[in-house]
């Protein structure tokens, strides 16, 4: 008899739907900005990148990016990974007298996943004497480092021409 209480109670403690995890008030808005807080900042980091590429500081522009080999990047329908694809992907506009339209980001949107990451929907545009030469639709997902909030996932698409 012992034994089939004992099972129940292991059984019913096994089915119980664990309490949410509390943070108090305060630590929660140093660990997860929300909503207009998260797009704020995710906004300022994307005009430091688009500020760095206007320059042509392509260390600058990839500043965002994690340093790692599961960094991911999707464009043209294929995934690819590592931050120096990322980086040789954008190479070839720096370089030297190479022709580089401006960019600029709207439409950014930002949402926590949680407290070390955060999912960003935003357009890029990039532009030449007051013309658009390309545009599109992106999504980021971030991570928050010790360094500060980086790209692990960047998925890029055009508009149709």
């Amino acid at each position: 008899m012992r034994l089939h209480v004992l099972l129940l109670v292991v059984l019913v403690g096994a089915c119980r739907t664990p309490a949410p995890e509390t943070v108090a008030p305060e630590a929660a808005a140093r660990e997860a900005p929300r909503g207009a807080e998260l797009t704020a900042l995710f906004a300022g980091q994307l005009e430091r990148d688009a500020d760095a590429w206007n320059r042509g500081d392509l260390d600058g522009f990839m500043a965002s990016y994690a340093r790692d080999t599961s960094t991911s990047f999707i464009d043209a329908g294929h995934a690819r990974y590592g931050f120096e694809f990322i980086r040789s992907r954008y190479a070839p506009r720096f370089a030297p007298g190479a022709e580089r339209d401006s960019l600029r980001f709207e439409e950014i949107a930002a949402r926590s996943l949680g407290r070390r990451h955060a999912l960003v929907t935003a357009r890029f545009v990039l532009f030449r004497n007051g013309r658009t030469t390309a545009s599109g639709p992106f999504t980021l997902v971030l991570e928050r480092r010790p360094e500060g909030w980086k790209i692990i996932h960047d998925h890029s698409s055009s508009d149709p021409h």
